[in-house]
């Protein structure tokens, strides 16, 4: 019987694919429809994330974290609600935005925080508003919101981290242990076949790539219930 594979480790949680959770701060839209106001306090670093976060705090004397927008500094008011201005770094609902306005953090309903267009240098767009909300997602693909749901205007900072090369394969380590992303990856056709399904014979899987939606987790690997296979027909 061959070893216990990526995935299977993976599924028992050892602290190699766990993320740091402990250095993870909770990001949401506080559940309350009344305007909030509070202040820019702080720009800071989450590691597990990909934006920085502006830390807030409201007129009620408590701190938020949300997800940074560009063009926000230290000091700046910030309003979250119905009723808030149309502003860089404001919380709205959707009917309450401008069309054509740029948008992150998008809520799919009302109160679950934002689920949508949070990593660095994307924003959706609001293309229009009827029964529901039209939003142009940053892969082209338009999804429609309920119009109580609220998101973020503005573009999610730190938009050229891509551009900034990694320079040492350490420094590329680290980014991905921080978000349970082990590195290097060896290529399962690389692996011997004690290892890894598609492993030995010359560095060939040998066989169809698509395997049964009710594999063993040892066997999960390649295709896993694919719809379809082969060349697309034009």
């Amino acid at each position: 019987m061959g070893r216990r594979l990526k995935l299977q480790k993976r599924g028992k949680g050892t602290p190699k694919y766990k993320s740091t959770i402990h250095a993870k701060v909770d990001v949401k839209y506080t559940p309350k429809k009344e305007l909030i106001k509070g202040q820019i306090t702080d720009i800071i670093t989450d590691p597990v994330r990909s934006a920085p976060l502006m830390e807030v705090l409201l007129d009620s004397g408590r701190k938020e974290h949300f997800i940074c927008p560009e063009g926000v500094y230290v000091g700046q008011k910030i309003e979250i609600g119905a009723g808030a201005q149309n502003k860089t770094g404001n919380v709205l609902p959707l009917k309450e935005i401008n069309t054509g306005s740029n948008i992150y953090n998008i809520e799919k309903n009302f109160g679950d925080g934002g689920k949508f267009v949070r990593a660095s240098g994307q924003s959706a767009m609001l293309v229009n508003i009827k029964d529901k909300a039209i939003i142009k997602l940053p892969s082209g693909k338009l999804k429609q919101f309920s119009l109580e749901a609220r998101a973020s205007i503005g573009v999610v900072s730190a938009g050229g981290r891509k551009t900034k090369p990694f320079v040492k394969a350490g420094n590329k380590f680290y980014a991905m242990k921080a978000k349970a992303k082990p590195y290097p990856i060896v290529r399962g056709v690389a692996q011997n076949p004690v290892d890894h399904p598609f492993g030995g014979f010359q560095h060939h899987v040998g066989h169809s790539k698509s395997t049964s939606r009710h594999a063993a987790a040892g066997r999960k690997v390649g295709a896993i219930a694919s719809k379809r296979t082969g060349r697309k027909k034009k």
